[in-house]
């Protein structure tokens, strides 16, 4: 059974999101092992400078790669990402756990987005949409997108 790990930065504050999370993965579960890496925002003064903001993402940064478990196959969710289909996600999964990468990690950074480092490390760079969306809902869509691909791959009722 693959291991899907999201990391995280900021905590969820409205109790919706908090109960939409907590039913995602309540059903992932039964496709995989869920987890979430909850880490703390850097802490910036109101009206950040580029190298406050830089010096943030630096510190997000060191904390999000030692929360990467060795040989896991990563997605930094970027705006600059590709932008997949559903089923061109599932395939993805799958062609990862016949490559023996048993730990898939998404990785979704601050409302500053992510450090160069980050970016560097990740094995493929996802992206929803040219659109914006609050951090916190992305959490939600990515684990609904990633319940959608292990429901396409058990070939379930869920996907139409």
């Amino acid at each position: 059974m693959q291991r899907v790990k999201i990391i995280c930065i900021g905590k969820l504050k409205e109790k919706y999101l908090t109960a939409a999370v907590e039913e995602y993965l309540k059903r992932l579960s039964a496709f995989c092992k869920p987890e979430i890496a909850e880490l703390p925002e850097a802490r910036l003064p109101e009206n950040p400078s580029p190298a406050q903001i830089e010096a943030g993402l630096q510190k997000e940064a060191q904390k999000i790669l030692a929360e990467i478990p060795a040989g896991a196959y990563t997605y930094c969710l970027q705006i600059e990402g590709r932008q997949l289909s559903s089923e061109a996600l599932a395939k993805s999964f799958a062609e990862n756990a016949l490559s023996g990468k048993s730990t898939l990690v998404f990785i979704i950074g601050s409302s500053f987005g992510l450090a160069r480092e980050v970016k560097t490390r990740c094995d493929f760079p996802l992206s929803f949409s040219k659109m914006t969306f609050p951090h916190q809902l992305a959490r939600v869509m990515l684990l609904e997108q990633i319940y959608r691909a292990f429901s396409i791959n058990a070939n379930t009722k869920y996907h139409k």
